[in-house]
């Protein structure tokens, strides 16, 4: 009688626990992840990753025809595709749960763990069994011997949050037990860890570039380029060499892919990580199918976002046109992971993506904020505004572009008697002649001086509302010299840098072939379908190189394309000024020859390169 009744007794009571304080374990013995495992907050809650990388390579890039994979079918399959742990490493993306053994279980009982809600697809569960991970359906059973000993499951998200009116990434898994002819339940809520953009208080730690193939004039000029750029990436500590992009020839390499990550709290308390490339929403740039024929694979995933719509310019939807300003708290509230910035055209309503702004916003965390770049031919961010690292209370100032210095050096440069050295000491191009004015042709141009007060108008009213904002000071701000210009006006005697329009068609027709953009958009700075004069006619593009337009490969050292400024006394001036700026901000700044490869393509070395960075602080509240 007494083992009838033993089997007849009532269902336990039933206790699932997951990781709510983010210590990277999950306490089963103590009370640290019982309060709160309901609800999930900023400071308190499990977090499970999104599993779209491919941790054992299996995701095909061509059918069985060998024909290269649609869009869609390359953005399907990733490890939260399947139903398997595909090896250690997939594992390791899995966040833990645990059932508190429950050692009075009867024989009969059985248990049940299954994800729940109108968005229980869009997890997965799996149990371990013998040390071996198996899928976990919802009416596979626990034994009454599993029960009493405990079980740890793991759970993946299969996909990111994208539009958070949808689906927030929440995940809430119930663990029932049945017996005795009753059941009980208890439930714990994760939330899917969002993918966050990188910050320059995070370390370069891989550089990547595209190679273009290629034996005309370009080609030889960007693969020279390549090759400085290697050099100067292992002189500043970097290891690792370039990752080179070979296939499409679209060497906007910071364009048409933005590096970001997501991650949980793992082992010891570190976070864990899965890096993750989003795609530029330009699904007509097919550079950005490399990203999964190349970087996709093991703690590598790329997302693909939807379509731009009707007023979505072509170009603000490069990824040049996104920044990240580096974390800070202001007025109580905390950006831990920083905060991101694009620009839209304020003159025409014109943003990027919808597609884009939604998964970017969805992602709760990083507060996208919006400058007007309405005065810029391309209408990118990094062409006036960067985030340094400083040895600050805050962490980082605000580098901006500073056209007033740069008209400035000019006059200064006339005062002094040199008013008739050459604008620009760049060398003459193969295909593209030097630009030959001097500085008082360029200072006697009232277009010159009207381009360059535009300019530093727009940068303050933007710079204000980076203030505002963050709550930034005038004393953290680096003003950089740099110089702007429209070039529009087609009677002027000025061979500056943006005037594609005076380059013979088929010239020009190469160019915008070599720098794989579509002829139509007239490269990347225009807003699509006019070509290359639409481009021209945009307000303000950088006339010197642009300084503030570099890449940050240390928290001392950094990149800057080279100036090719007038050289007065073997001096050029205008690399000597951005040499003392950035200096007082604590850097070492060393140059890369640009000119024929980006700088007359509307870009710089910045649009030109991209950065893989640390990843090892966690998104979330620690203090």
């Amino acid at each position: 009688m007494a083992d009838s009744g033993a089997r007849d007794a009532p269902a336990q009571v039933p206790d699932l626990r997951a990781d709510v304080n983010r210590d990277g374990s999950v306490d089963v013995e103590g009370t640290s992840d019982s309060a709160g495992e309901n609800t999930w907050t900023a400071r308190r809650g499990a977090i499970v990753l999104p599993n779209i990388d491919d941790d054992a390579k299996r995701c095909p890039v061509k059918d069985a025809q060998g024909r290269p994979l649609s869009d869609a079918k390359l953005a399907k399959c990733n490890d939260g595709s399947d139903t398997k742990v595909n090896g250690a490493r997939d594992a390791a993306d899995l966040a833990r749960l645990r059932t508190v053994p429950l050692p009075e279980t009867t024989a009969g009982s059985h248990g049940t763990v299954k994800a729940i809600g109108a968005d229980a697809k869009k997890a997965r569960l799996f149990i371990k069994r013998d040390g071996r991970w198996s899928l976990l359906r919802p009416t596979d059973r626990l034994s009454a011997a599993e029960l009493r000993a405990g079980v740890e499951l793991g759970v993946e998200a299969t996909d990111v949050v994208r539009d958070a009116r949808k689906w927030n990434g929440e995940v809430k898994v119930r663990f029932t037990v049945t017996g005795g002819g009753t059941s009980r339940s208890d439930d714990v809520v994760l939330r899917t860890a969002p993918v966050l953009t990188h910050h320059h208080l995070q370390r370069a730690q891989e550089v990547l570039v595209t190679k273009v193939k290629g034996a005309g004039s370009y080609g030889r000029d960007q693969r020279k380029f390549v090759k400085e750029l290697a050099k100067q990436v292992k002189d500043a500590g970097i290891d690792k060499p370039l990752k080179t992009f070979t296939k499409y020839g679209d060497p906007w390499a910071q364009d048409f892919v933005e590096p970001a990550y997501a991650g949980m709290p793992g082992p010891g308390g570190k976070q864990h990580t899965m890096r993750v490339m989003i795609r530029s929403a330009q699904p007509d740039r097919d550079a950005g199918r490399e990203l999964f024929e190349k970087l996709r694979g093991p703690d590598v995933g790329v997302v693909q976002v939807g379509k731009p719509t009707v007023n979505e310019e072509w170009t603000l939807n490069s990824m040049g046109n996104l920044e990240t300003i580096p974390p800070y708290t202001l007025n109580g509230k905390s950006y831990p992971a920083g905060r991101i910035i694009q620009g839209y055209r304020a003159d025409s309503g014109s943003k990027p993506a919808k597609s884009m702004r939604t998964f970017l916003s969805s992602q709760g965390v990083q507060a996208p904020l919006l400058l007007d770049t309405s005065w810029l031919a391309v209408g990118h961010v990094d062409e006036f505004v960067q985030f340094l690292p400083a040895d600050t209370e805050r962490g980082w100032r605000i580098g901006v572009a500073d056209p007033a210095a740069g008209v400035e050096l000019l006059r200064k440069a006339k005062r002094d008697g040199h008013g008739a050295k050459k604008m620009f000491s760049v060398p003459r191009g193969t295909d593209v002649p030097a630009p030959k004015e001097t500085i008082d042709q360029v200072l006697a141009k009232a277009s010159f001086h009207t381009d360059n007060k535009v300019a530093a108008k727009r940068i303050e009213a933007n710079l204000e509302i980076l203030k505002r904002e963050t709550g930034v000071t005038d004393a953290e701000i680096v003003r950089v010299p740099g110089l702007y210009t429209r070039d529009s006006d087609t009677s002027a005697d000025l061979s500056g840098s943006r005037k594609l329009r005076r380059m013979g068609p088929e010239t020009l027709k190469e160019f915008n072939q070599l720098r794989g953009a579509d002829e139509a958009r007239g490269g990347r700075g225009s807003a699509g379908g006019a070509g290359a004069d639409a481009a021209a006619v945009r307000p303000n593009s950088a006339y010197v190189p642009g300084a503030v337009n570099g890449v940050l490969l240390s928290p001392t050292r950094y990149l800057a394309p080279k100036q090719w400024g007038p050289v007065i006394d073997g001096r050029d001036i205008f690399t000597e000024a951005v040499n003392s700026v950035y200096a007082k901000a604590g850097f070492t700044t060393t140059y890369i020859d640009d000119w024929y490869t980006y700088h007359i393509g509307l870009g710089e070395v910045h649009c030109g390169t991209n950065t893989l960075r640390d990843t090892r602080a966690p998104w979330w509240p620690t203090a």
